[in-house]
């Protein structure tokens, strides 16, 4: 499996998330991506997620490869200024990375080292334009040429609820318009919402551009479902969401989720501009291959990794 080659086959494509561990414990990484192995076109290892200090996406990456599973790194303007950010883009074309995912990231003060000095000396717009540059130009931020250079899929990150609603279809067209090839959406839950984003970004012709990947994922606890009403700016459940998972029995709430979930990705699947979803399921990796054999998406058969993990 591969995202380029699925993007280019217009098939449906499927990513999914791999937490790295607090620790340098390199099962950790397998141990997930042995669960998303044939179901995934490639899975996210995040960089440092929510602010807390994990193990590294690039080391995360190599492990995931390691593993069979197409990794897409993830890369935060929050912890490194523009000489870092290259000098990481730069190693993992050498690594023979295949994707990395560009983000602003969570301000310091909301993980586990508040006082923590924030970077975000690039925005990830211009971290997206910088790496298209690097990538098809050969050229650093600096203007200085480089010698071999990455081959890396650019993508992106946007929230199609976050105030103003309005500007969200064209501050990704921005991002599109500095390099961005796919994007990853956050949580849907609203799929009216986000197919009236979907609409605008048709009008704009950023679908002919750029790949968009829905955001999924499971609400297994009312616990989850509070959090993620009240105390997540930009996510957006709606009160039917709420009364649906209020209304089943306490041990029937985490099947609900699921249920909830599968309907999502059918439902999303469905939206012209679509071309596949990314699965966020925090904890419950075990949980995915379910949640999309019940949508209707069938497992893959791998592709080997051999040659990844080195550059060529």
């Amino acid at each position: 499996m591969s995202l380029r080659a699925a993007f280019a086959a217009g098939r449906f494509a499927v990513t999914a998330e791999i937490g790295p561990p607090r620790g340098a414990d390199p099962d950790a990484i397998t141990r997930k991506a042995e669960l998303l192995r044939g179901w995934v076109d490639a899975a996210n290892v995040t960089d440092n997620q929510g602010a807390h200090v994990r193990m590294s996406s690039l080391a995360g990456s190599v492990l995931a490869m390691r593993a069979g599973v197409e990794p897409v790194m993830q890369l935060t303007c929050r912890d490194r200024n523009r000489i870092a950010l290259q000098s990481d883009l730069v190693s993992a074309g050498a690594l023979g990375i295949p994707n990395v995912l560009l983000l602003s990231g969570d301000h310091p003060r909301f993980g586990d080292h508040p006082d923590a000095a924030p970077v975000f000396d690039l925005d990830s717009t211009q971290l997206v334009a910088t790496a298209r540059t690097m990538r098809d130009e050969g050229v650093l931020a600096s203007g200085r040429e480089i010698g071999a250079r990455p081959g890396w899929l650019v993508g992106a990150v946007e929230n199609p609820f976050a105030p103003p609603r309005s500007f969200r279809a064209r501050r990704l067209a921005k991002k599109v318009a500095a390099g961005a090839e796919f994007v990853q959406t956050q949580y849907v839950f609203d799929v009216e919402v986000f197919a009236a984003w979907l609409a605008r970004l048709r009008d704009l012709g950023v679908t002919e551009k750029c790949k968009v990947l829905a955001g999924v994922g499971p609400i297994r606890s009312l616990r989850v479902c509070e959090f993620l009403r009240s105390g997540v700016p930009g996510i957006h459940v709606p009160d039917e969401a709420e009364r649906r998972l209020r209304g089943v029995p306490a041990a029937r709430v985490a099947e609900e989720g699921v249920s909830m979930c599968v309907e999502t990705i059918q439902r999303v699947a469905a939206v012209p501009g679509v071309a596949g979803v990314h699965v966020m399921a925090f904890g419950y990796e075990r949980g995915v291959p379910e949640i999309l054999e019940r949508a209707g998406i069938a497992p893959q058969p791998a592709v080997s990794m051999e040659g990844l993990g080195h550059a060529g």
